[in-house]
């Protein structure tokens, strides 16, 4: 028995989160219970735990994960304050009269909010309670508009920034610097979060273009499932177009931008973004506008200038421009700080930062207790001989390096109909990815080919979290069985994502080639 001790750990934390105890705790108990048990059989040393609080301190003091607070309470900030509400309805209302149009303008929107928040479950049920009412009204079919619903609210994993690959480069970049050990090479490389970012960036794209061509195609294949939106759905004008679009796309250019510039690291532009999402919430309240527009303003020209002009006012050679810079900088950074305290002053006399905070609260406990929980899960599979065993079966699968990955992907796959990404990302990946770099992947392909496959598991039945999300904002003319078969279609377009990503790794690599 002590010999498949690692094998009854896996079987008992799959029945373990099946039965709906807190996954966390889940993950825990069971790693303690087999700890102790190999300890009692002789098949584990115990005082491995000890390494425990190592990776504690590692998790609290990575700064790679401080990031994901900072982009959830962006997001939280963003559907609180009913911006991505206002996006959903001026789009539904521009493309409503083309055939799919509402379709089309789902997918588009679920597409810039995935930029702009990179929250699943605020997207769901944002276009669940606003576009899919719509919809039906319209005439589409339950199970197509369910379907595009829930696909496009997953576009927040997979188009950056995003949670999964935030967690997901933390992954990755450990498990390369382990290859690189085990191949011997003691000056190892890093791989950093902007690099996954602007790795996802195309094959994001490719997936929006997957589903607007499957859209296109159905509404011209079958016009009774997606007919146009009622002729009496008034058309936007071109200022509410502007307005509804252009503050997004200036939060994800200022987000983006800055990481893929090289400007900040990411830790620092999910600050920028957060501050940015707070500027913009609190301009809709309609108080203080001006003094937030001109605090926005401030705020840009400041970081252009003190990046082209950096200036330490600590030193003793300072010239009389650049105190003058210095003087310019404090000024513009009173300004900044002055339109932060007013729209702080909006959200909180309306109750909307209340809300946010505690959405980001929650999400941000529940996604770091799962790590560090399947922190000591890890140390005790690897203590059994778990990692072993996992190695040396990938390494003699038929078909090499193909074959294992291919394996994996099968694997993870499945996994997705019953565990959430975060589970798999720091549970299973660790275990496997090593061994799949040391075979001659790509570390930063893997990652993106991954990364697609994990988003999937927000689609897969049963325990789909989109699926989960859109029966609680759903009407009720929809049932779980509409949702289920709606998905079907879009979980195959997203594996023939993973294909055409798999088939064309250039899709992937090419631009942190050239930006990194």
């Amino acid at each position: 028995m002590s010999d498949t001790l690692d094998l009854l750990m896996f079987a008992a934390l799959v029945v373990a989160i099946l039965s709906g105890f807190p996954v966390a705790f889940s993950i825990a108990g069971v790693a303690v219970l087999f700890a102790y048990l190999g300890w009692a059989l002789g098949a584990m040393d115990i005082s491995l735990l000890g390494a425990f609080g190592q990776r504690v301190f590692g998790l609290i003091s990575n700064q790679v994960l401080i990031a994901i607070p900072l982009f959830v309470l962006m997001g939280a900030l963003l559907e609180k304050s009913r911006i991505a509400e206002e996006l959903l309805d001026t789009m539904g209302r521009a493309f409503g009269q083309l055939r799919g149009g509402l379709g089309i303008s789902v997918v588009l929107v679920g597409a810039l909010l995935a930029a702009s928040t990179g929250i699943v479950g605020a997207t769901v049920v944002a276009m669940g309670m606003i576009a899919l009412p719509t919809m039906l009204r319209s005439g589409y079919d339950p199970r197509v508009a369910s379907g595009i619903v829930c696909t496009a609210g997953t576009l927040g994993q997979i188009i950056p920034p995003s949670t999964l690959l935030i967690i997901l480069a933390d992954v990755m970049s450990n498990a390369y610097q382990q290859a690189q050990y085990e191949q011997g090479k003691f000056a190892v490389e890093a791989l950093s979060v902007g690099q996954f970012f602007a790795a996802a960036l195309v094959p994001g794209l490719v997936l929006v273009s997957l589903y607007l061509i499957y859209v296109l195609a159905r509404g011209v294949l079958r016009p009774d499932d997606m007919p146009p939106a009622p002729a009496d759905l008034p058309r936007p004008s071109r200022p509410e177009v502007l307005g509804a679009i252009v503050p997004p796309v200036l939060l994800i250019f200022a987000v983006l931008g800055s990481i893929l510039g090289g400007l900040a690291t990411p830790t620092e532009a999910a600050a920028v973004g957060a501050v940015g999402a707070l500027l913009l919430a609190g301009a809709r309240r309609g108080r203080h506008r001006g003094v937030i527009a001109v605090a926005a303003a401030a705020l840009i020209v400041l970081a252009i200038a003190a990046g082209l002009f950096p200036v330490r006012l600590q030193r003793g050679d300072l010239g009389t421009g650049a105190y003058l810079a210095g003087g310019l900088y404090i000024v513009l950074t009173l300004v900044g700080v002055t339109g932060i305290l007013a729209a702080l002053n909006n959200l909180l006399r309306d109750r909307v930062v209340h809300g946010a905070v505690a959405s980001t609260m929650t999400m941000t406990a529940m996604i770091f207790a799962t790590i560090l929980a399947a922190g000591m899960f890890s140390l005790v599979f690897i203590g059994l001989g778990g990692e072993e065993r996992v190695a040396h079966w990938l390494e003699n699968l038929p078909g090499g390096a193909t074959g294992a990955l291919l394996v994996t992907m099968v694997i993870v796959f499945f996994m997705g109909f019953f565990l959430d990404f975060v589970e798999i990302s720091v549970i299973v990946l660790p275990l496997v990815v090593p061994t799949l770099i040391l075979l001659g992947h790509d570390p930063i392909w893997l990652g993106i080919v991954l990364a697609i496959n994990l988003q999937t598991s927000f689609l897969t039945p049963p325990f789909g979290f989109s699926l989960f999300y859109l029966r609680g904002a759903a009407p009720p003319e929809v049932t779980t069985g509409h949702i289920y078969r709606g998905v079907l279609p879009f979980i195959v377009l997203q594996a023939i994502g993973v294909a055409v990503v798999w088939f064309f790794p250039a899709l992937a690599t090419w631009l942190p080639r050239v930006m990194f």
